[in-house]
């Protein structure tokens, strides 16, 4: 783009700003909105999408022109910012809107019968034995380490003990979990 042209571009985006000048803006509607629409298009947006688009870029060159500044970027770069910004939030919207229909909350599950509900009930019970051997002192750091979800290291300076001693506590109380968790019922 030549010099002559981005300077008129300039007034033309001050007369939007100051006077609120509609031919101005139309001039600049006329220019700027097939380009972002051809641009938007490019990438993979679809036509009557991209057209939204740009009317909401050409609206917020209407409402906000003022904050336009050629010190810092021409009123194309400007523009085309801002039509990117809005594809990325649209992008976005979209894909949280989708629905996974694979998303475990939306999968039917059937009850469950009443063999594995007891399997689930002796589980629950021979873990809960196991845990109740696990000295008080090993307890203490396995609780904050999986039940509250602190680091070792937020234990060790919690706690006033050494981060060694805080690994080796919650491993043998692992260990010791695991021992009892193996021994027959």
């Amino acid at each position: 783009m030549d010099l002559d042209k981005k300077d008129h571009f300039v007034s033309l985006a001050k007369a939007v700003a100051c006077e609120r000048d509609q031919m101005a803006f139309a001039a600049l509607f006329d220019y700027f909105a097939p380009r972002l629409k051809s641009w938007l298009v490019k990438r993979a947006m679809k036509p009557d999408e991209a057209e939204e688009l740009v009317q909401e870029v050409m609206t917020i060159l209407w409402h906000r022109a003022h904050l336009y500044d050629p010190a810092q970027s021409s009123l194309s770069t400007w523009l085309f910012r801002i039509a990117r910004n809005r594809r990325i939030d649209t992008e976005r919207r979209a894909r949280h809107q989708r629905m996974d229909a694979y998303e475990p909350l939306f999968l039917v599950t059937e009850a469950p019968g009443v063999d594995t509900l007891f399997e689930r009930e002796e589980r629950d019970a021979r873990v809960r034995a196991a845990l109740s051997k696990i000295p008080d002192e090993q307890m203490e750091l396995v609780r904050a380490a999986f039940f509250l979800g602190q680091s070792h290291s937020e234990i060790a300076s919690s706690t006033g003990l050494p981060l060694g001693t805080v690994k080796s506590r919650i491993r043998l109380a692992f260990e010791r979990l695991r021992r009892a968790l193996e021994e027959p019922s």
